[in-house]
């Protein structure tokens, strides 16, 4: 199952152990090695990989832009909504290792599960064989990304805030609601009050509950 991947990826592993590490969620980790078998301090280190060579090319593409920006873009790109639906195309869901009944709840195609996976797999493939080959992986799946936006993107929390600054109403206020579900694939609710009223937004993170909440606030003012 993961020749395809490893052809998609443009990388043989020599150590195939760090793939597979990669590829295994935690719900499929072995407990008796306190779960050390899964992808997750793989996806730490693939976060940092990620972050510095979405950050070098970013100060390379827009030589003119102050660190603000290039800080806006960097978040934007390193974000769940954009690395998502890159190991989707990838075919990151198939090769990923979860238990069947997990399987059949559709783990596999949570966003955050998916996100999670592809900086593991870069974090292996950095293992593996370099900074340099994890460079070329990013630049050729995060090539579409990075042309979106002529401009620095702003998120929905950002957007918000400088509404309410800017008409001297203080910073927006977060607060958790609730969180549901396995530990796993935990849902978390988040409540936003700013300006007098609350929006409500959920999320398989704190941080996509807060962006949702956010945006429904803004969706709020807009109607």
């Amino acid at each position: 199952m993961t020749d395809p991947l490893q052809e998609r990826l443009g990388h043989r592993f020599r150590n195939t152990a760090l793939l597979e590490q990669a590829l295994t969620h935690r719900s499929a980790a072995d407990p008796r090695r306190r779960m050390l078998d899964s992808n997750e301090r793989l996806e730490f280190l693939g976060d940092r990989v990620l972050g510095l060579c979405i950050a070098e090319w970013l100060a390379e593409r827009f030589p003119q832009e102050r660190e603000g920006d290039l800080g806006k873009r960097l978040a934007t790109l390193c974000s769940q909504d954009v690395i998502a639906p890159i190991a989707e195309r990838m075919g990151l869901a198939e090769a990923l290792r979860v238990p069947p009944s997990e399987g059949r709840t559709g783990l596999r195609a949570r966003a955050t599960v998916l996100a999670d996976a592809l900086e593991a797999v870069l974090g292996a493939i950095y293992l593996d064989a370099g900074l340099e080959v994890a460079q070329k992986v990013v630049r050729r799946e995060w090539a579409a990304a990075i042309e979106v936006d002529a401009k620095p993107p702003v998120s929905a929390k950002n957007r918000l805030q400088e509404w309410t600054l800017g008409r001297g109403l203080g910073l927006p206020d977060y607060q958790h609601v609730s969180v549901n579900g396995p530990s796993h694939a935990p849902v978390f609710v988040v409540t936003v009050l700013a300006a007098g009223r609350s929006a409500e937004g959920m999320g398989e993170s704190k941080r996509a509950a807060e962006q949702a909440a956010a945006e429904s606030w803004l969706g709020g003012i807009q109607s």
